[in-house]
């Protein structure tokens, strides 16, 4: 069996896909008033901007991975109207059940599905735009879920991954300090869990920075990448197209 990392731990890879989603079945119900606490708020500018960057218009047909709680299926089916489709998945079924309650409760009913980014249910050339919001960093296998990204994709459409990324140096060790001494902390307050949020933090540290995930993209397809850092590198915004 082959292994991989779940945080700082070596697993088989099988393991893994158990692992993670016993983290976010566990913090799905205080999902969101977790983001807004350890990142005081900031996750919500990070999204919007993410939204601005997209500039989708009517019409346009969007797929959300790991879309949880449905932060970005909602700003994104507003700019698509009614001619347009905004698909909202997550591999885990407990997440994704809160964000379609969510939507619904705005009025909001849009495709819903769950599935491993790994094998994408949808043909080839299906989307003009897809996302994945800090959920690339819990895929077992980060380069085949890139190029099924890339393969449901028209020419010419974009790959948004917002990500936790590699914080500009002067700020690592009040950001260490913070990840693994205080995140873990409200995480036993708020959500009674402190073992999921140290998860987090170390999925954090493991998962590529940006030079190495801009290679990955265009190793998966992506002929021109972009990267947006935000808050010194705290979060990357990688935008690839599909030549």
């Amino acid at each position: 069996m082959a292994q991989t990392h779940f945080g700082y731990q070596t697993v088989d890879e099988s393991e893994k896909a158990r692992r993670v989603r016993g983290v976010f079945d566990s913090v799905a119900s205080r999902y969101d008033l977790m983001n807004d606490l350890l990142s005081m708020g900031m996750h919500r500018a990070w999204k919007a901007y993410t939204v601005a960057v997209a500039n989708v218009k009517p019409g346009d047909r969007v797929l959300d991975i790991a879309g949880g709680t449905g932060d970005l299926a909602r700003a994104f089916a507003r700019k698509v109207g009614e001619s347009g489709t905004v698909v909202h998945t997550d591999i885990n079924e407990a997440m994704l059940r809160t964000g379609r309650d969510r939507l619904l409760d705005e009025g909001l009913v849009l495709p819903t599905t769950t599935c491993d980014a790994e094998h994408l249910p949808f043909a080839s050339g299906s989307f003009d735009l897809v996302t994945v919001a800090f959920g690339l960093r819990n895929m077992t296998h980060k380069d085949a879920a890139l190029r099924e990204m890339g393969r449901v994709l028209r020419d010419g459409g974009r790959l948004m991954v917002l990500e936790f990324s590699k914080v500009a140096a002067p700020l690592a060790k009040p950001y260490d300090w913070y990840s693994f001494n205080v995140m873990p902390k409200i995480g036993r307050f708020v959500a009674g869990d402190e073992d999921s949020y140290r998860y987090l933090a170390e999925s954090i540290r493991m998962h590529p920075d940006q030079q190495t995930l801009k290679t990955m993209m265009k190793e998966a397809g992506f002929g021109h990448v972009d990267v947006h850092n935000m808050s010194a590198g705290v979060v990357a915004l990688h935008v690839g197209i599909k030549c």
